[in-house]
């Protein structure tokens, strides 16, 4: 077999120049547009670039999606779903791979009806529709649970199966309305004013089932999310799947995953309710009783301190008593007290007599008048003058004086 050399003097491309030349054939060729396909071998790296591949039953193609338009999705890119990337048809030089340069991302099937979702979402949001601070909070104990669903709807068997199976004492109220095709909306926002307008239920749940995003498109109508956010009751929806999200959904006070998910937010279980409520008297019970054991304890004391009438009438006569001993020997020792200084006196009064002095030898004379004469001088001759004697009186005469 013969070989086609080129000719003498023809240029002879790099695989650079090669590369190059057909990825810019490439991009001319096919600018940004929509490609469908189902995602496979997802690899997330760490730099938050997602590498992909999107395939169908004849062929796939490697994608990249960097990190600023990956961060921008909001829903979670998984193996197995179907999407529409919008992609710039490219070649990697580097490895001389054929790729999609994917800017963005939708789950397949959703085209206008998403833009719709999206433009309606933002301007809800800049109302400030969905703001938290305006949220309602959920009663925790619902004293009726009122439903808005249809009543062909498995999400009402749901529903109603899981609030019996939880809590079999809470009535549930039923306002029935069509969940899909057209018209429902304004059905479902007839239902929600009818359950306003009647005040009988603490709590709403807006719910169905899963499917297509037609099928729940009417849970993304504008005037649905105005009546959840006026209504007076707090409003649960539970629309769909885990992944599935609405309007509706934003502008509940609460939403939950799933239907069933919906009825066990509100309802509180009863075998849950009976635990805390033992709990609860359990606590109670040791609370009283160290409370009595206190009591108890403190009456103790205070009977220490308690006297009995005839314990105090025993104490004071005994304290009388004491006094009265005390009082006797204190008389006693002021008695001696003051005998001791009679006595003393008397023997001061008794040393000073005068009769005791006569007693010892010495007497007294008083002249004719009567007074004491301490001088012979004052005798006068031939005056009778009385000398007292121990016993007896002497009268004489004054013969002479000396």
């Amino acid at each position: 077999m013969e070989l086609d050399f080129p000719p003498a003097g023809s240029a002879v491309l790099s695989v650079s120049q090669l590369l190059r030349s057909a990825r810019e054939m490439l991009e001319r060729r096919f600018p940004l547009q929509w490609i469908a396909g189902e995602i496979s071998n997802l690899r997330p790296a760490a730099s938050g670039h997602l590498y992909f591949t999107i395939k169908d039953d004849a062929a796939q193609v490697d994608c990249v999606m960097f990190k600023g338009r990956a961060a921008a999705l909001e829903w979670k890119p998984a193996d197995g779903l179907r999407v529409e990337v919008r992609a710039l048809v490219t070649l990697y030089e580097p490895r001389g791979r054929f790729q999609l340069n994917v800017e963005g991302m939708r789950r397949a099937g959703l085209g206008p009806l998403y833009e719709r979702f999206l433009k309606l979402k933002d301007k809800l949001a800049r109302e400030g529709l969905f703001d938290p601070g305006a949220k309602r909070p959920i009663p925790e104990h619902p004293m009726q649970i009122g439903v808005v669903t249809s009543l062909a709807a498995a999400a009402l068997r749901d529903v109603l199966t899981t609030l019996r199976r939880r809590n079999p004492s809470i009535p549930v109220v039923v306002y029935p309305a069509p969940v899909q095709g057209e018209g429902a909306a304004a059905k479902l926002v007839q239902a929600l004013a009818s359950a306003n307008a009647r005040a009988e239920c603490d709590v709403l749940l807006l719910v169905r089932g899963g499917g297509s995003i037609e099928d729940l498109w009417q849970f993304n109508e504008e005037a649905l999310a105005r009546a959840i956010r006026a209504s007076a009751i707090p409003i649960v929806v539970g629309v769909g799947h885990e992944t599935d999200f609405t309007i509706a959904d934003f502008a509940a006070d609460e939403r939950a995953p799933t239907p069933t998910a919906a009825a066990e937010l509100v309802s509180p279980s009863i075998e849950a309710l009976r635990e805390r409520i033992a709990a609860t008297a359990l606590r109670i019970s040791r609370q009283t009783a160290r409370k009595l054991e206190y009591a108890m304890q403190a009456v103790d004391g205070l009977a220490r301190r308690l006297v009995h009438p005839e314990e105090r009438l025993r104490r004071l006569r005994q304290n009388l008593l004491h006094l009265g001993k005390r009082l006797s020997s204190a008389t006693a020792r002021l008695f001696e007290r003051f005998t001791a200084q009679v006595n003393v006196a008397q023997k001061s009064i008794v040393s000073l007599d005068p009769t005791a002095v006569l007693a010892r030898g010495y007497s007294i004379t008083r002249g004719a008048t009567g007074a004491l004469l301490r001088n012979a001088s004052q005798a006068s001759m031939g005056e009778r003058i009385v000398t007292t004697l121990a016993r007896g009186n002497i009268e004489s005469e004054v013969k002479s004086k000396a």
